[in-house]
């Protein structure tokens, strides 16, 4: 049988080669030993969310934990993954599973594992869910599941309700929806389509259809796959700021009202800059290894503290339930802050710097130049490249012989390797080099104080690696 492998988040494989039922029906049947093991009365909170299959898969979910006695919390309706999160920690649910992707391409599904705090599973612990995994195909048995529901083994919920309802306690929903500033909203055909509208229904919405398919794109935030959404923006003079989320809706990205995309480092930056400056909030910062080293200089500039994770939000995850933390971020935008779960959630951070430009008046672009003044100009992108494994492994092991000294002009002056390979390049540019962990490509990301010289770096980089 096929070994199957937890990556940085969760357990992903093509629907219909290795993404089937029958395995499926195997994760399920080590989660539930996994389940058996840390309660005499383990339960389950299940979601998924827009992809193709998501209902079918989750009905062998339940199948498999009902023949092993653990009670499983479901909604029949896809949900994103904070809401799966959220309603495991509101129900002091053994631990939770959303099938979901996130951000792959529309082929692939996933299978993540959530925690009664309310975040992802730590990496112990999944571990030894994958440790359980059988290597023979599990017996299935199908339950009615309105017997399952009679018997009290299978409870319907509705977490899009709960999680809506956790919104309007904690923010001051009135004050964003009679702000003068105007939102777009870009859903990518993923989990937000129902909940964002739903709280914003003066937002100029896209792509809030279901649409298992994505229409082919990949729902990453980020801008290459948004570019009809930064247009209705350019093109819209009433628009003021764009939120976007990927298929999960753990993700963030943002536009400003020129159609320009705002990306992770930024965000993180305005969000601790909003939680810290003005609301006087404190704690550490923690971010993955991918991230600016902007962050570290607002934080030291405010007097924060930093840790750096590897990548993969389950490590700031297991800190954010240890430790007093104010924001955790990733690179790919799923940013963690303070007062809620510990857990990514794109449109809970998008809130928060709406609600933040809605008392105080200032707009996006506003608050990105008082950042600015702390930290400087600086600009970001990422290009992921498509090789052959065997060329894939040979840069990763030139990474790790000290092979590159140079980027065409861009000598190389320090280097990191916490979790991937991040060349420091002077002047405050670097450039990283790293493979997925999610999807068969090599990232290559740069940071420097224009676009065009992170394109230069980028195109350099690039030269240097393929030849």
């Amino acid at each position: 049988m096929l070994k199957i492998k937890f990556g940085t988040d969760g357990w992903r494989a093509i629907i219909a080669d290795t993404y089937t039922v029958e395995n499926v029906c195997r994760v399920a049947q080590a989660t539930a030993e996994w389940l058996k093991s840390k309660s005499q009365k383990p339960s389950l909170v299940l979601g998924y969310d827009c992809r193709f299959g998501g209902y079918m898969f989750a009905e062998a979910v339940i199948d498999i934990m009902a023949k092993n006695n653990v009670k499983v919390h479901f909604d029949k309706n896809f949900v994103s993954t904070p809401m799966i999160s959220l309603a495991t920690h509101k129900l002091n649910a053994t631990a939770g599973v959303i099938l979901t992707a996130s951000h792959n391409p529309p082929s692939y599904n996933g299978y993540k594992l959530k925690s009664t705090f309310g975040g992802p599973t730590i990496p112990k612990e999944i571990q030894e869910v994958e440790d359980k995994i059988p290597n023979n195909v599990v017996t299935r048995e199908e339950f009615c599941f309105t017997e399952l529901e009679k018997n009290g083994m299978l409870e319907i919920h509705n977490f899009e309700d709960m999680y809506y309802n956790h919104v309007v306690a904690n923010f001051e929903m009135d004050v964003i929806r009679n702000s003068k500033f105007t939102l777009a909203y870009d859903a990518m055909y993923g989990a937000g389509q129902r909940i964002l509208p739903r709280l914003l229904p003066n937002a100029k919405t896209l792509h809030c259809d279901y649409n298992p398919s994505f229409k082919g794109q990949a729902p990453e935030p980020i801008h290459k796959n948004l570019l009809e959404f930064s247009a209705l923006i350019a093109n819209d003079n009433t628009l003021d700021i764009g939120l976007a989320n990927d298929g999960d809706a753990d993700r963030i990205g943002l536009y400003n009202k020129e159609g320009h995309f705002i990306d992770a480092h930024h965000i993180i930056l305005l969000l601790i800059h909003i939680l810290h400056k003005y609301k006087k909030m404190t704690g550490k910062v923690v971010i993955a290894f991918s991230v600016s080293p902007k962050i570290k200089k607002m934080c030291k500039a405010y007097g924060i503290d930093v840790q750096v994770t590897p990548i993969g939000f389950k490590h700031i995850a297991e800190i954010m339930v240890k430790e007093d933390v104010l924001v955790g971020g990733e690179e790919s935008g799923g940013i963690a802050v303070k007062g809620h779960i510990p857990e990514r959630d794109g449109i809970w951070d998008g809130l928060v710097i709406l609600e933040h430009m809605a008392k105080s008046g200032k707009s996006l672009e506003e608050l990105i130049n008082e950042v600015y003044e702390v930290v400087g100009e600086f600009s970001y992108n990422r290009n992921d490249l498509h090789l052959a494994e065997e060329k894939k492994q040979e840069i990763i092991q030139n990474c790790k012989n000290k092979k590159y000294t140079a980027f065409g002009k861009f000598n190389i002056e320090e280097v990191e390797d916490i979790d991937g390979f991040k060349y420091h390049l002077g002047n405050d540019r670097n450039v990283m080099i790293r493979p997925s962990g999610t999807e068969p490509v090599l990232r290559v990301y740069a940071e420097a104080e224009t676009p065009e010289m992170v394109e230069e770096i980028l195109s350099e980089t690039k030269k240097v690696l393929l030849s």
